[in-house]
Order: structure tokens, then sequence, then C-alpha cells
């Protein structure tokens, strides 16, 4: 079993163990050494606003230094930047400073491999392994003469943004539209209103001023009030919102109406459908179920992933589909991007709504999302008990599942990036999900 990587890398609260200086040059060398071996000659590293990121950034750059690996330094930049650029710059791995939507005192570290793709399990744990014999005896340095070289790559947004633009087919324009932009004052800050704004839009950017302790904060896709307000506020078309590090999605219609993820990947679902796709798609344990039945009256295949892109790219690459994401706007189009990309995401969206002459508004319609409530109790981690076998929890979920009957579900499962239990419950009646979900959460032992 891994011990410190998570669904989406290592995660924690800066200063802390693990996410402290020394744990990360360690990381960086047991990174060095582990893809070493597999022929990696250079690594990038990107990060987000986070003031933290220098911080881990000089470090990591030491660790990849000293077991013999090149570094190349592209600064803030979306994850799907990152990974992008991991490809085209021939780089055989890439590394992103990020603990994505978490608050501005995490920070997380997430490694790809070459062609921009996640680190299968294994590979994790064989860094792990030689993680361990860092922590516990030290790190052996190269020779002087073999010590990995650093270098500043300047143009990073730039070839990003070029990217980006080219997934809109050159025969559509976004003139004629108004779009409000959020940042979440995180690392798609630059590069995400550039796209829109060079592909015609007319652009209203908010939350697009870093200063190293605003990411996330009442922002961005985690927290989509102020995004709503000023598309009412602005008569906007629609409204689009990242989350830190720019790798999920979040919409609002003209109508103020939130759009998640669910819903844009069954709008997308419809889109490929039409054109032509005949594979299915992949969402996890929390995807609505109201997504699920959308997709059967359109005759595309369903399967649920447990929850983490992660996951849901090893269920494409299983089943040779090309479309798969997650509620929280977790988006993956592997036609496009090899990991979950925001911008990239938006402008399929914007390009089918284009194609059908349609608002966003009206092309979400078809599915009908049944109420799902969401809770989340924060505990204390222990190696020797897990709270949720505990009797007194069984007792509550058995019985919130007699009184949900066949009319809903239960999902009951710890987060992979931070301290936390998610309650989930679905149903067609909102007030039983909403008390189902609050009896299980007051039988969880909380902090």
């Amino acid at each position: 079993m891994r011990k410190y990587f998570g669904t989406d890398g290592v995660r924690g609260r800066v200063g802390e163990f693990p996410m402290t200086p020394d744990f990360a040059m360690k990381l960086g060398w047991a990174a060095g050494k582990v893809l070493g071996a597999e022929g990696i000659k250079e690594v990038l590293i990107g990060k987000d606003t986070r003031a933290s990121g220098y911080m881990l950034e000089s470090a990591l750059e030491a660790g990849f230094s000293a077991a013999g690996v090149n570094v190349a330094l592209v600064g803030p930049l979306p994850t799907p930047g990152v990974a992008y650029l991991t490809s085209t710059f021939r780089a055989d791995a890439g590394v992103v400073i990020s603990a994505s939507h978490n608050p501005f005192d995490d920070n997380g570290i997430k490694i790809f491999g070459q062609g921009g793709y996640k680190l299968t399990d294994a590979q994790e744990q064989e860094i792990e392994n030689k993680l361990h014999i860092a922590l516990e005896g030290g790190m052996e340095c190269v020779s002087s003469e073999a010590l990995g070289k650093a270098r500043r790559v300047d143009d990073a947004a730039g070839r990003y943004i070029e990217y980006c633009k080219a997934v809109l087919p050159s025969t559509l324009s976004l003139s004629g539209l108004k779009i409000v932009v959020d940042s979440a004052n995180g690392a798609g800050y630059k590069v995400a209103p550039a796209v829109y704004k060079e592909l015609g839009a007319d652009v209203i950017s908010i939350h697009d001023q870093p200063n190293g302790v605003n990411i996330n904060a009442n922002c961005g896709a985690t927290s989509m009030r102020s995004l709503c307000t000023a598309v009412l506020e602005n008569e906007a078309d629609l409204g689009i919102a990242l989350d830190g590090d720019a790798d999920r999605l979040m919409m609002v219609d003209h109508t103020g109406a939130v759009v998640d993820g669910d819903e844009l990947l069954f709008l997308l679902a419809k889109d490929a459908k039409a054109a032509g796709y005949t594979g299915g798609i992949v969402g996890t344990q929390m995807s609505n179920l109201g997504l699920e039945q959308a997709l059967a009256t359109i005759d595309v295949p369903f399967v649920r992933a447990k929850v983490g892109d992660r996951y849901v790219m090893e269920q494409l690459k299983s089943t040779g589909w090309r479309l798969g994401g997650e509620g929280s706007g977790h988006l993956l189009s592997l036609d496009h991007a090899s990991t979950g990309d925001a911008v990239i995401a938006s402008l399929r969206v914007l390009t089918s709504l284009l194609n059908q002459g349609t608002t966003l508004h009206m092309a979400k319609k078809g599915m009908n999302k049944l109420p799902q409530v969401l809770v989340n109790v924060r505990f204390k981690a222990s190696k020797n008990e897990d709270p949720l076998e505990s009797a007194q929890v069984q007792q509550a979920l058995t019985e919130a599942e007699e009184k949900l009957a066949a009319n809903g579900r239960v999902l009951l499962r710890k987060s992979g990036t931070e301290p936390l239990i998610r309650v989930m419950v679905e149903a067609g009646d909102a007030k039983l999900a909403k008390w189902c979900a609050e009896h299980i959460a007051k039988a969880l032992p909380s902090i």
C-alpha cells in the first residue's frame, strides 16, 4: 500500500510532514532515481500560485539534481499545461506543485510520466520504496560532473495558449459571446482569459489577481456564487470557473444556474454521439444517477470508476473509450488532452454550442439530476482504527439504506487528498437524502 501518494499525488499542510522542504527534496531524489532507471534525463516542474510553491520548487530541483536529473522550470502554469509541455518538450517526466482546489496553506506534488500521463500505482509505490531509504538513511548524491542542471522555460504559457486555441475549429469564432472567467486566483489566471480573448470573446475576468494566499478563496470551481452573480450583473452568455490548478471546469448559464461536471459530460457525450462516437462514458462512484439514466436514453454505455480522475483514466484505457469525468469538473477527453483540462473542456463545450446554435441553458436539457447531498466530516487519521467500520456508523448506514430502499444510494468514502470522510446520499426526494446524509454523518467520529 502506498503511504504518501493519494489519488492526486502527495498532499498536505505546508510546514507539516510531508509538505516540508526536506521531504520534497528527498521525493525529488527518489523520483529521479526510479524514473532515471527508466531512462529519464529531464523533468519539467510547474506550479500554481501558492506562496509555498517557491520553497517546494527549490527543494525538488535540488533532489532531482542530486539524482543526476536535469530540471526545466516553467513557473505558474495549469496542471494540464505541464502535462502537455512534458509531451511536446519530449521531457521524460513532469511535476506539478499544487494542491488543486485545497486552501492556500495546503500544497501537493504530483508527477507525470512520459507523454504527460499520471504515473501508475506501481511506479508511485517504487518511488515510495526509494523515498523510504532517503528518509531513513539519507540521499546518495551523484558525482559533481553528473549533477542535473536547471533551466527556465520562458515561453511555456504562450505554447500552452496556442495549443488550447487549436481545439476550437478554425471555422468557428467566439466573437459575439460575452464570457465571465473565474480563474480562482490560481494557475490559469493568465492563460485562461487570454485563450478566450484571442478566440474573439468579450471576456470579463474575475479572481485573476493571485497574491500567494488567495487561491480558491471564495472563488473558482469550488465556490460558484461570485461567478453566478457576475454572469447576471454583466448579462453574459455564460461563465467559466476553473479551480486552483485549472484541471476542473464548472460553468454557469445565462440564467445564473450552475452547470456541473456531470451535466457537461452529458452535453459532450450527446455531441460526440451525434458526430459518430461509438464508445461509452466513464464516470465515478460519485456521478449522479441522473447522468447514467440520461446516457441510457441516447444509447451510450456508462461505467463507474473509483473517485479520482486517475481511475477514470484507467477505465478509459482499459475500455478504449475517449470520454469520462467527475461531477466536480474533472473532464477527460483523450482526443485532445492526456489529463483533465478545464480550458480545453470548456472549448469543447463552446464548440458544441456554436455548432448547434444553442445556449448552454438549452443544451444541458435532457438530463435530470437526482437530489444529491454531500457531507464532509473531518477526522483524525489512525492506523489502528477505521471509522467507517465502527458499529455505530454501520448501524446508521443500515438505517439510511432501509429508508432509501430502491429509490436512492449511499456512498461512504475517505478523501484521497484531505483527512475527510465523504458521506454522499442520492435520492428522488431531497429531504430524505438530506436526512440520511446527516444521520450517517452524526455517527462518524469527528474532530
